[in-house]
């Protein structure tokens, strides 16, 4: 891949929102980022793939990239691009719409890919929603994520979160105005981590099932990135949302090398 070329700078209004992201994810909880993001990896090309626990997510890992020095593009769910104001901002700043559950959903990946290439940092969920597991683990991925890595040739970083679960709940709006005012109180402790580069080159995109067994390599990754960062919580999380649903179908088990 040829990387020579100029690599995508981020419009002002994507680092303006940045800075908006850490003000207040730092009003609502206190913000502790640990690991980092190699130098030379921090302007692309790069994946970052986060675990999803709550609506609240991207904001907190657009403070947390900000950090880094790490402003990438958002792969995020079409609902917000159709908003009247989010989703203005979010084409502006660069980020990919990912219509789910539709024949387009492949337009994203394409975008994505392009992306990429260019030397942009893309920031993915490889989830593809806001995970069910009962204990809050991260959960069987789709291939998306390790499809694009493949397809680029470009290095992953696992990207793990907690606490951003207790500052929104799972079905925000309903509950956010509650979620703010305790999260205000409280000021829960939301801890990121980027860990190191994961190699998927032993995995050959061409061979039947890569995608799925980087996919798994990624998730395993994501979840011994987050093991750390809830230390006294291994089984379930102390912070209860009674309107999360739990969704055991898609736990993800570590496969046997």
């Amino acid at each position: 891949m040829d990387t020579a070329h100029s690599p995508w700078q981020p419009p002002l209004i994507w680092r303006a929102a940045q800075l908006l992201a850490r003000a207040l994810v730092g009003l609502l909880a206190r913000l502790e980022v640990t690991g980092d993001v190699p130098a030379h990896l921090r302007r692309g090309p790069l994946v970052l793939a986060a675990n999803h626990i709550s609506p609240f997510d991207p904001v907190v890992m657009a403070a947390a990239c900000q950090t880094r020095g790490v402003a990438p593009r958002i792969m995020a769910t079409a609902g917000l691009f159709r908003a009247p104001v989010i989703g203005a901002a979010m084409r502006n700043a660069g980020h990919i719409r990912v219509d789910r559950g539709t024949r387009a959903v492949h337009r994203a990946l394409d975008a994505a890919a392009t992306a990429v290439a260019g030397g942009s940092v893309i920031l993915i969920y490889p989830e593809g929603r806001i995970g069910l597991d009962p204990g809050m683990w991260p959960e069987r991925g789709k291939t998306g994520a390790a499809r694009l890595a493949l397809a680029c040739a470009a290095p992953v970083i696992p990207v793990a979160q907690w606490g951003a679960h207790e500052v929104l709940p799972y079905r925000a709006p309903r509950g956010m105005l509650r979620g703010i005012a305790r999260a205000l109180w409280r000021r829960p402790v939301i801890r990121v981590h980027f860990g190191a580069p994961l190699d998927l080159g032993e995995v050959s995109a061409a061979s039947p099932g890569a995608a799925r067994r980087a996919t798994d390599r990624i998730i395993d990754a994501l979840t011994d990135t987050l093991a750390p960062l809830r230390p006294d919580e291994p089984d379930r999380p102390r912070h209860v949302d009674p309107g999360r649903p739990s969704d055991p179908s898609r736990t993800h088990r570590r496969r046997r090398e």
